[in-house]
């Protein structure tokens, strides 16, 4: 039996490091993505933007079309050469974007990140072969506190690297973040191919289809399930809104309040740090004391303020103020999916977070394209209203509009869901 249990902790310890270091990699390049977008076109920040938001949807496209793929892979073929595979892909990606001597390079960077990127879901597969069904819930928020943590480690780290006036000095620049997060990647896809276990069993393969990993059969479940669509138009819209973040923050910061990398990366690791506060601890004393119902109107009346002020913001100080709600805002996740996770039967409940991941699929293709052309339109040197803020204000108002959805499509029998003192 000790063989087993070795490779169970070395896949867990495995998935955890690959969690942490992919969410430093992609925390890392934030700050410094939109530098390197107008070094290469020679563009003013407002147009970069656009290439900025077609970058995320090239990339969003491809995990929407080449996840179900990789997953079946694994399901045929293991876990491990998969998620070697998939790291090494990440590595070739943040290398490529580092040396790219062209917007074209970014854009294959991206292609090649995006088709390759199934580490989070084989992570999760791997959770689900080493774990006891009673203890895969606690290893699941391991992965969740290591991208956490990463992620408040990584764009701190993007900020500095990416900061010539820092203490590197002129060794640093947009190029630099891009070059630490590919010597991770390739270093965790080493480790990957010493160390790492296979744990799923030959006899527990299924030979690969394609018909099975067909991309549109989680668009199919969008219109099979029942019950719950009003709430998944709530769900939808909300994560339209969240694309705010990732395709127009750094944007609208260096323009409206003339931050560099490091600001937005000291930003970013502060927001990181509330939302770890309010994940990792408050979520569990806030839901079971108010129940699922408020704790989602909480969630989104506090991401409506969150956007709202960053949209308007005219100092630094404003931006850190809005951290505790744009925190907050993350109660409206776990409330909104048991909530539909009630509404349906055991038998629908893996046709319903195909739907769910459909819903947010689609809104990483739609959300950035929408942003970035906000801020195209409204950061110009010669627009009518300069207000780069203004994809946050559209956030704010995209949240109010699913705010009221929320009222319309839940019932008394969603209040009864997880009540207050339960």
């Amino acid at each position: 039996m000790a063989e087993p249990k070795t490779a169970g902790k070395n896949a867990l310890a495995f998935v955890l490091i690959t969690v942490l270091i992919n969410a430093i990699g992609f925390g890392i390049i934030i700050p410094v993505l939109p530098d390197l977008i107008v070094e290469l076109t020679g563009q003013p920040l407002a147009d970069a933007a656009l290439h900025g938001g077609m970058l995320t949807f090239v990339f969003a496209v491809m995990q929407f079309i080449c996840m179900p793929i990789i997953g079946a892979l694994s399901d045929a073929y293991g876990r491990r050469p998969i998620m070697i595979l998939s790291l090494a892909g990440l590595a070739a990606d943040y290398f490529m974007m580092a040396f790219a001597p062209t917007i074209f390079f970014l854009y294959l960077g991206r292609i090649i990140a995006g088709g390759f990127g199934a580490t989070f879901s084989t992570a999760n597969a791997y959770i689900a072969d080493v774990t006891a069904p009673d203890k895969r819930a606690q290893n699941f928020g391991l992965v969740g506190a290591a991208f956490g943590i990463g992620f408040i480690l990584g764009p701190a780290l993007g900020g500095i690297l990416g900061d010539p006036d820092g203490p590197l000095g002129e060794i640093a620049g947009p190029r630099l973040p891009f070059f630490a997060a590919g010597v991770l990647s390739l270093a965790n896809t080493i480790y990957g191919i010493l160390f790492l276990p296979e744990t799923h069993k030959k006899e527990n393969r299924r030979k690969f289809s394609i018909l099975r990993a067909n991309p549109l059969g989680a668009l199919i479940s969008l219109s099979r399930v029942t019950g719950v669509k009003g709430l998944l138009f709530v769900f939808f819209i909300l994560a339209i809104a969240h694309t705010a973040y990732p395709s127009a923050y750094t944007f609208s910061t260096m323009a409206s309040l003339k931050w560099t990398a490091k600001d937005v990366g000291l930003s970013l690791a502060a927001f990181g740090l509330a939302s770890a506060a309010v994940q990792g601890g408050l979520i569990r004393v806030i839901i079971p004391k108010i129940g699922q119902y408020w704790a989602a109107v909480i969630g989104i009346v506090s991401g409506a303020i969150g956007y709202f002020m960053i949209g308007m913001a005219n100092a630094g100080w404003i931006i850190y103020a809005a951290g505790p709600f744009a925190a907050f805002a993350g109660l409206y996740g776990p409330s909104l999916t048991n909530m539909m996770s009630s509404r349906v039967s055991e038998k629908e409940q893996g046709e319903l977070q195909g739907a769910i991941g459909a819903a947010q699929g689609l809104s990483l293709m739609i959300g950035p394209l929408l942003m970035t052309r906000t801020f195209n339109v409204f950061a110009q040197e010669d627009a009518k209203t300069f207000f780069p803020g203004a994809p946050f204000i559209l956030a704010s108002a995209l949240v109010l509009i699913a705010l009221l959805a929320y009222f319309i499509f839940t019932t008394a029998k969603d209040r009864e869901i997880n009540p207050p003192g339960q």
